[in-house]
């Protein structure tokens, strides 16, 4: 039962979050701003993703993993990007960064932990491998976001690695991006391999793990 009103807590955030993207873009269109308009139409589809990749593939999502990445493009995309949250804040890009970090190593360890369940795949990969795959996963992804930075600044004159002043490269930036997404990498492999070597353990992440499992029975049978 209290995981059911833990559910409907987060289905009903995702429902507002969605729907303040969906105001402040009517809002962009009653003053005729269509860069903004549109771009936080495109948020709102980034956001719809979790649901229509798990419905394509036959995944449930729980409900917290979801919320997760929601809140995660939410506070990228629309806080950071639109609303200049990078610029006023000068610690939201290394928050985002950590959390990402964390969601993609869940993500790996995940994605790594189902291959090596299935038995028409004959994989048998050691505790270690598995967290350290959800590690380099984690910090490949972050690796090619800051290459997809660096080649948006240099072909379209923007500012995704936020040059500064002090540091016009953005490398300071770039580096500071790579260190806290290994942080949160780092967090979720550690996690994953206690959570392996011991099970049952009752640390968050190891809860979340059980969850996908629970609602994924055919993905591991």
């Amino acid at each position: 039962m209290f995981l059911l009103k833990g559910e409907n807590i987060q289905r009903n955030l995702i429902f507002l979050l969605r729907g303040s993207l969906f105001i402040g873009m009517l809002i962009a269109v009653w003053n005729g701003q269509w860069p903004v308009a549109f771009y936080t139409l495109f948020i709102i589809g980034v956001t719809m993703l979790p649901d229509f990749l798990g419905k394509r593939f036959d995944v449930h999502i729980p409900s917290e993993f979801e919320f997760l990445a929601v809140l995660f493009v939410y506070g990228a995309l629309f806080l950071g990007e639109l609303r200049g949250f990078y610029i006023k804040y000068w610690w939201w890009d290394l928050v985002l960064h950590t959390a990402s970090g964390f969601l993609l190593g869940l993500l790996g360890f995940l994605l790594v932990y189902v291959l090596n369940e299935k038995r028409e795949i004959k994989l048998h990969m050691t505790v270690g491998f598995v967290a350290l795959f959800a590690f380099v996963f984690s910090v490949a992804i972050g690796a090619v976001w800051e290459i997809f930075e660096f080649t948006m600044d240099q072909v379209f004159g923007m500012n995704m690695q936020k040059a500064m002043l002090d540091d016009p490269s953005g490398l300071t930036d770039t580096m500071w991006d790579l260190i806290v997404d290994s942080i949160g990498a780092f967090l979720v492999a550690l996690t994953g391999y206690f959570y392996l070597k011991k099970s049952g353990g009752e640390s968050f992440i190891e809860r979340w793990i059980n969850r996908f499992i629970q609602k994924n029975p055919h993905l591991f049978k």
